[in-house]
């Protein structure tokens, strides 16, 4: 049986839940015939990547899908590409507030997403749950794990496949938020998840169909 590695962050900036790992957790245990290992991570720029990464080292998954907040996206955002770039609005859990700086100084400066994101975005928006691939996961710790996550298969685990998504607002988040602010139910993401990751399990490589990119 192959096994999928998900991880989640805990809460952050003043949140008392983070929907990432609330979505995480509440995934079955297995998803299409893979063994399904869930993973709470600290939102701290090199701890939550080194987590992923011994976590990665101890049970040698064939797929990692990392999982954190974008709050004020409308959809679920499997992310393309993550960055060689830390630069933190905001400090993190420890009080880390990088600025202009490279994850892994002799590193590419950015690694595409391993796994199918267009085919799981697709697979998402036909069950009926909002999801969108996204070009950019930031330069926050979202970013930071995502990068690191690859960069440690690319140089470690070059047979397991990875990638990263991003999660709105939960839906009890939203009542502090503006009137305008999109959210989504914590089971619409579960259920997004699990059906993203059973794309990912069917599909070795990407679907090109219509266009899923951008004009800004």
């Amino acid at each position: 049986m192959s096994t999928i590695l998900v991880t989640g962050f805990q809460p952050f900036g003043g949140e008392k839940i983070n929907p990432a790992w609330e979505a995480v957790r509440a995934l079955p245990d297995t998803i299409a015939g893979a063994n399904v290992v869930k993973l709470e991570i600290p939102v701290v720029f090199g701890s939550g990547a080194d987590a992923v990464s011994a976590a990665i080292d101890h049970i040698d998954p064939d797929i990692v899908l990392c999982v954190g907040q974008a709050g004020g996206r409308a959809k679920i955002t499997p992310e393309f590409v993550g960055i060689n770039y830390r630069d933190a609005r905001i400090p993190d859990n420890d009080g880390n507030q990088p600025h202009a700086e490279k994850i892994v100084e002799d590193g590419p400066d950015a690694y595409f997403a391993t796994l199918p994101v267009r085919a799981m975005t697709e697979a998402m928006n036909e069950a009926g749950i909002p999801a969108a691939v996204s070009y950019t996961a930031g330069t926050y710790v979202c970013n930071d794990v995502m990068y690191s996550m690859l960069h440690a298969l690319a140089t470690k685990h070059p047979n397991t496949r990875g990638a990263f998504l991003h999660v709105p607002f939960a839906t009890e988040q939203a009542t502090k938020q503006p009137a305008n602010t999109a959210s989504l139910p914590i089971e619409v993401m579960t259920r997004g998840l699990e059906v993203a990751l059973a794309a990912a399990v069917e599909h070795e490589v990407d679907t090109v169909g219509e266009s899923l990119g951008t004009t800004h």
